[in-house]
């Protein structure tokens, strides 16, 4: 397939270019920093800078390129910039979604985010509803009510990333927090994915109905299970454990349609993953 990738340059999708060229589709990626559009070329994808808070830009690139798909990586997050990156869910997906409608292009696979679901005490699966209490909230719901006027628009609802070049990476901002000593053990669930697996599923995606899917690992966890794991992998101190009187925060989230979509990750826990680190 011919294939605009937005958001080329980022976590994941700088691991999607090649995953994409190797499996022989033409792969057009997108950045907004023209310095970054040599390494998509020696990806051998065709770059392109492009703005895609610019609505007429973004419709003349789709127009241009009119790929078979779209699959939609974008995010704003490099400087812990969330109101930045709400907007670019907002305003970047809805002029994406806006220009791959005119242009007849009936397959998105998108970015979202596997956090939201309301608490509960069962993993969460993906018909499951969000809860608009959380800040990420407004951007994520206008991201995925957009995708799903696409005649096959996929969700990815990612776990919390982790990998090189992610917040986790050593040389991340979760990291910093860790050896500064500001994180503690606590009753707090999250689910993780690689960067790598995340990838991986986008590629699977664009042969998967429309929908949203939970795209974690196989090992939902505590604060109080992950950090002291990951604080020994960054040979950081053990942190502390919060009050006993700490809440329970966040639900562990079940991964079992993508695994039923044929997904499988690779690392299947982060307890492999965070021993990777190097």
């Amino acid at each position: 397939m011919k294939i605009l990738l937005a958001g080329a340059t980022g976590v994941v999708g700088r691991r999607l270019v090649p995953l994409l060229v190797q499996a022989g589709h033409e792969v057009t990626g997108t950045t907004r920093r023209a310095e970054r559009a040599r390494s998509l070329a020696d990806q051998k994808a065709k770059p392109l800078v492009v703005d895609m808070l610019d609505a007429e830009a973004v419709r003349a690139a789709v127009a241009a390129e009119r790929p078979d798909a779209i699959i939609h990586q974008l995010t704003d997050l490099a400087d812990e910039n969330f109101d930045a990156n709400s907007r670019l869910r907002v305003t970047g997906t809805r002029n994406l979604v806006a220009a791959a409608r005119e242009n007849g292009v009936e397959t998105m696979v998108a970015q979202s985010v596997a956090w939201l679901y309301v608490p509960g005490e069962r993993p969460a699966i993906e018909t499951d509803p969000l809860d608009p209490a959380l800040p990420p909230y407004r951007g994520v719901a206008a991201l995925e009510e957009a995708v799903a006027t696409m005649p096959r628009g996929v969700v990815l609802r990612y776990g919390a990333l982790y990998g090189p070049g992610t917040w986790y990476a050593p040389d991340g901002a979760i990291a910093e927090r860790v050896r500064a000593g500001v994180l503690r053990q606590a009753p707090s669930w999250t689910s993780f994915v690689h960067a790598d697996d995340a990838a991986t599923a986008a590629v699977a995606a664009l042969e998967w109905p429309a929908g949203p899917v939970n795209v974690v690992d196989d090992e939902p966890a505590t604060t109080a299970d992950w950090l002291p794991v990951y604080s020994a992998a960054l040979g950081a101190p053990t942190p502390a454990t919060a009050g006993r009187h700490a809440a329970a925060t966040g639900r562990p989230v079940s991964n079992a349609k993508a695994l039923d979509l044929g997904w499988k990750p690779q690392i299947p826990s982060w307890r492999i993953g965070f021993g990777d680190m190097t």
